[in-house]
């Protein structure tokens, strides 16, 4: 049945099927990886250094082509011509970890407006992208400032609002939170939760655990064995796969599982994702039921 036949789910926006990759005269780095990018749910990717969450973010965007397998965007294969390739950075932006490797032009409006003006829009749709990519970042302010001038937390933003006036169905970031203190790490979650809301797609890279646990709904687990996917508080709670991919408990995951030592508490209720879901399992002694149970 085709997936956009009534009563079908429709096809992911974005997906990896079968995907192998190695650099010239290197290893592969990835092997037969199937990852499919859920339309409107939040995806964390996680892995130690060297796993191929780099790579996998690049072929996701068309940076780099596989050696084998495919990337599909709603079902279709991704072909490697002009067209092929437009169709693929419209739908996918990716946003580097380094702000200043994105960033190039005199200000912040001419560096977010790059994109739309390649694409060939008229002027006047090119100047609302830029507004609502600009508003949407909560940077109007600073529209017009040359960008070596910014904070580094507002060279982050300026360096996704340059992809979102794309208007992209997934959003890729590699490491977005990094480099940022606690108050700049909220806003861009609180950004990003806002970005979701008006129907884009957000997949981020991390090494923060913790992150992942809070913000994500699902992860997928780069692991010498392949990659491991699924809901953030279910794969987050197994020891055994993040000691394979190189990665520790999620703090919340600890202490649930503290807390479950010591008293009664029903194994269905969720792990506890933020300071205050803990803070609700202390009050409550642990032992309450789970959100609607």
């Amino acid at each position: 049945m085709n997936g956009t036949e009534a009563g079908a789910t429709p096809p992911p926006p974005a997906a990896l099927r079968g995907v192998r990759f190695g650099y010239e005269d290197g290893p592969l780095v990835l092997d037969g990886l199937h990852l499919e990018v859920r339309e409107g749910r939040t995806l964390a990717l996680l892995g130690r250094n060297g796993s191929g969450k780099t790579t996998l973010m690049r072929l996701l965007a068309g940076g780099l082509r596989p050696r084998a397998g495919r990337v599909e965007l709603a079902g279709r294969p991704v072909s490697y011509d002009r067209a092929g390739l437009t169709r693929l950075r419209t739908t996918v932006q990716l946003v580097v970890q380094d702000p200043d490797d994105q960033l190039f032009a005199a200000s912040v409006a001419q560096d977010v407006s790059f994109g739309p003006l390649n694409l060939g829009l008229p002027e006047e749709e090119v100047r609302a992208r830029v507004d609502e990519a600009l508003t949407a970042l909560d940077i109007t302010g600073v529209a017009d400032r040359p960008t070596h001038l910014l904070s580094y937390g507002q060279r982050k933003r300026a360096a996704i609002a340059g992809a979102v006036a794309m208007r992209p169905r997934v959003l890729v970031l590699d490491e977005p939170t990094a480099g940022l203190d606690p108050e700049g790490q909220e806003r861009l979650l609180v950004t990003l939760e806002a970005l979701r809301s008006t129907g884009t797609t957000v997949v981020m890279a991390t090494h923060d655990v913790d992150l992942a646990l809070r913000w994500a709904d699902d992860v997928a687990l780069l692991t010498p064995g392949g990659v491991r996917t699924g809901e953030a508080g279910e794969l987050l709670a197994r020891a055994d796969v993040l000691r394979e991919a190189g990665l520790r408990l999620p703090w919340g995951v600890a202490v649930a599982a503290a807390l479950r030592s010591r008293r009664p508490v029903p194994a269905r209720r969720p792990v506890p994702r933020t300071a205050e879901e803990l803070a609700r399992w202390v009050a409550e002694g642990g032992s309450a039921s789970a959100p609607g149970g």
